[in-house]
């Protein structure tokens, strides 16, 4: 038992010294947000939106294929013979 509470309490002693030093760290003064990288995302993200408009028109035309009825499937053929 002793040697359990040796071990943890020498676990614990390390965790405090790394997070202490980490909380002395200084931030870096520029964020790192420049125009051109917020275009850049902007970019992509134009990309995303307008592959997404066709995939939703598709997305509607197979649930309206799945969801027809026979009967107008039927009468469809019909009129066109």
């Amino acid at each position: 038992m002793e040697i359990a509470f040796r071990c943890s309490f020498l676990a614990l002693s390390f965790v405090v010294i790394l997070v202490s030093t980490s909380f002395a760290a200084v931030p870096a003064s520029d964020s790192g947000s420049s125009l051109l990288l917020i275009l850049f995302i902007g970019f992509f993200a134009l990309i995303v939106v307008f592959q997404l408009v066709p995939a939703c028109l598709l997305f509607v035309g197979l649930l309206k294929g799945l969801f027809v009825h026979k009967n107008t499937e039927e009468k469809s053929s019909n009129v066109k013979s």
